[in-house]
């Protein structure tokens, strides 16, 4: 344990910043767990709706250091093709061919 005056504060600091980050990174997973699962189940219009959610926890998360920029980046490409795929193969034009 710390000595000095100094340490002792910085050790609170670290103590308050660490429950600060733990609680912003269990935010931005709980958002992206969310989305994957509504991607799961193919519901166009819930994904839809929690991208635009997990799009701005991801950009709050990068806001308050918790996620690098380029990190950030690249989950909202690959999770904004998958929104892509799941919308294009629930397709109204797909789904008069199944009526057929």
């Amino acid at each position: 344990m710390a000595n000095h005056v100094s340490a002792l504060k910085r050790a609170r600091q670290t103590e308050t910043r660490t429950e600060v980050n733990r609680a912003n990174r269990s935010r931005v997973r709980s958002s992206l767990r969310a989305l994957r699962e509504a991607l799961a189940e193919g519901d166009v219009k819930a994904a839809q709706d929690q991208y635009r959610v997990t799009v701005s926890t991801l950009d709050k998360g990068v806001q308050k250091g918790v996620l690098h920029a380029n990190t950030v980046s690249r989950y909202k490409s690959r999770l904004n093709a998958r929104l892509k795929t799941v919308a294009t193969s629930t397709s109204p034009a797909k789904a008069k061919s199944k009526k057929k």
